[in-house]
């Protein structure tokens, strides 16, 4: 009894004077015998590098999968059996071990809802090949039986926590190298005999073992890395090269967990999506399907809201043309309004800030709407007012083609900026409360705008033309006017916007361009508007899910809680005010 009494005394003692906030750290079980089990070193090496370990069961359930990965800060993908080649699309061969496709499932759902929702992932040994099978590469079935070159011994008999070969360092700028502080040669252990072969796409190879089979891999963007040997058994005998391994992951745990806090502190707001036009009639967003926006996306990436547009291409300006845009325009809006009745306890619409404070307060998500080209009013004025009645907020004045407002980026000049119209319209807008969205528009026409306009304007969807030149990006001095008119650039995740090579545009990319305005024009100036679902994407950054990456870059990058409440929505949200107040006055 004395010793129980003793023990709840530590504990209370602990507890009250604690202030350390631990990441905690999922480890996914090993299935033997019908336990879910896991060797002792792999949580040890939790608790050492400074992270709080919990043991995830072999249930492939998604539901409760799900459950368990929304308290997770990181995920370790542990060792184990073969993994059946039927999810490579192979038969198996007879050199196989043995495998558990009870686990495969699990293993499988556990990663995909891990990566879901951003969580950091590492692998190890068996996790390292189940990361390369998910993300689209292969494997060896066995080493001796498939692999051309002669192969080194890859399952030893020493203990776990000997090394008995070496690995090369490969790609100095890698995760991995940076762990192991340029090292090009590292000691480890090997228990394997089914092995990567082609690394998945995108993802680097970052060491090899001397006879050249892949000993790690990494996402470039993505905090998700693997290892072919097993670090906990020599992390936890003091070997501090493989703990560093383990810091290193509980370290981008307590990243991922304080942009996570972040998210609930501030209001994050993407400014620009086009998920209405890829649905050709009725469309919900309650199922996660179809597109890159929806409920389930934006609860994964702790997203509040998001600018919904119609998106109208340029067509015939014609009375006939222009009244059906106008007609179109208002079904497509009607749409994403329905979404609110279709989902009243899951989201709700808004017109403006306060409108967003009381959604997000009630735990909801919440949609604004916008118009991509103001086309959609055709050549009647008084179709301004019919749009902010339904609650439209901004209107991006053009696209990718001249129309009866104003000049676009794309195509020769026909107004010279605004046309007469044009000017009655921004002056229509200022009355009624309408942000205007100079996206789209040529550069006459944005400075036409800033002067005709008496409130600060917007540039939902557009980056940085110093990075990467394009018609559709700003230049510096635009930057700098938008700025002084207290105006916000709504940096794009459009690949041609973000790098001049499209096909290499990242995350990293995307951050280059909001620290440039910032270094430019200061941090109230900037924002984000991913033009998801309208071809926007990048490596890193593919859905709404994936945007809680940016924070996650911001905050390493240094940016304090306020500046990333600016970029995430404030700035944005400080036009709208200003916008509206106008409208009212």
């Amino acid at each position: 009894m004395a010793a129980l009494l003793d023990l709840n005394k530590k504990i209370d003692e602990y507890t009250s004077l604690s202030t350390e906030r631990r990441p905690v750290i999922g480890i996914s079980a090993n299935r033997k015998e019908g336990m879910s089990c896991i060797a002792e070193p792999y949580f040890q090496s939790v608790v050492l590098a400074g992270g709080a370990p919990v043991l995830i069961p072999v249930v492939p359930d998604a539901n409760v999968l799900t459950v368990i990965v929304k308290q997770l800060d990181g995920l370790i993908l542990s060792g184990g059996g073969d993994i059946d080649p039927r999810y490579l699309g192979e038969e198996p061969i007879s050199e196989l071990g043995e495998i558990d496709t009870h686990r495969d499932t699990f293993d499988l759902m556990l990663l995909k809802i891990a990566f879901d929702h951003q969580v950091p992932i590492m692998g190890i040994c068996r996790g390292h090949q189940l990361i390369n099978v998910a993300f689209g590469g292969t494997l060896y079935q066995d080493i001796h039986a498939r692999f051309s070159a002669e192969a080194l011994l890859h399952n030893q008999s020493e203990p776990r926590d000997c090394a008995t070969h070496t690995v090369q360092t490969i790609d100095k700028n890698s995760k991995l190298s940076r762990i192991f502080q340029g090292k090009d040669t590292i000691h480890v252990n090997s228990f394997h005999h089914q092995a990567v072969k082609d690394v998945a796409p995108e993802f680097r190879s970052t060491a090899v073992s001397p006879d050249g089979l892949n000993e790690a891999m990494e996402h470039p963007e993505y905090e998700i890395f693997g290892l072919q040997w097993h670090p906990e058994p020599m992390a936890t005998n003091g070997n501090e090269e493989m703990a560093d391994l383990f810091r290193y992951h509980i370290q981008r745990a307590k990243r991922f967990a304080e942009a996570k806090r972040l998210h609930t502190q501030i209001f994050t707001v993407d400014s620009h999506t086009d998920t209405p036009m890829i649905f050709p009639k009725t469309f919900d967003l309650g199922k996660k399907e179809g597109g890159k926006v929806n409920i389930p996306l934006m609860e994964e990436g702790y997203l509040d809201a998001v600018f919904m547009v119609a998106y109208i291409p340029q067509r015939l300006r014609d009375k006939d043309a222009s009244q059906k845009a106008t007609v179109y325009a208002l079904e497509r809006l009607s749409q994403v309004i329905k979404q609110e009745q279709l989902h009243p306890q899951r989201l709700g619409i808004a017109r403006c800030p306060d409108d967003l404070l009381r959604l997000k307060k009630a735990g909801k998500k919440a949609l604004f709407l916008g118009i991509e080209n103001g086309y959609a009013i055709g050549k009647e004025i008084a179709n301004l007012k019919v749009f902010k009645d339904l609650g439209v907020s901004y209107i991006t004045l053009c696209h990718n083609g001249n129309n009866d407002i104003c000049d676009s980026a794309a195509g020769i000049p026909e107004w010279n900026g605004l046309s007469p119209f044009g000017k009655e319209v921004v002056r229509e807008m200022n009355r009624l409360g309408i942000m205007i969205d100079v996206s789209h528009a040529s550069e006459k026409t944005f400075y036409d705008v800033l002067q005709q306009s008496r409130v600060p304007v917007i540039a939902s969807h557009s980056s940085v033309a110093s990075i990467a030149k394009h018609r559709r990006n700003l230049t510096d001095d635009q930057i700098k006017a938008l700025a002084a008119a207290d105006g916000v650039v709504q940096i794009c995740l459009y690949k041609e916007f973000i790098n001049q090579k499209p096909e290499k545009a990242s995350l990293s990319d995307v951050v280059r361009h909001i620290c440039y305005v910032v270094d430019l024009v200061g941090v109230d100036h900037v924002g984000i508007g991913s033009d998801f679902d309208g071809d926007g994407e990048v490596i890193g950054c593919r859905s709404a899910n994936e945007l809680i990456q940016i924070t996650i870059r911001l905050l390493d990058a240094g940016f304090t809680l306020e500046d990333i409440g600016k970029i995430w929505g404030g700035n944005l949200l400080r036009v709208m005010r200003k916008s509206q107040k106008s409208g009212f006055d």
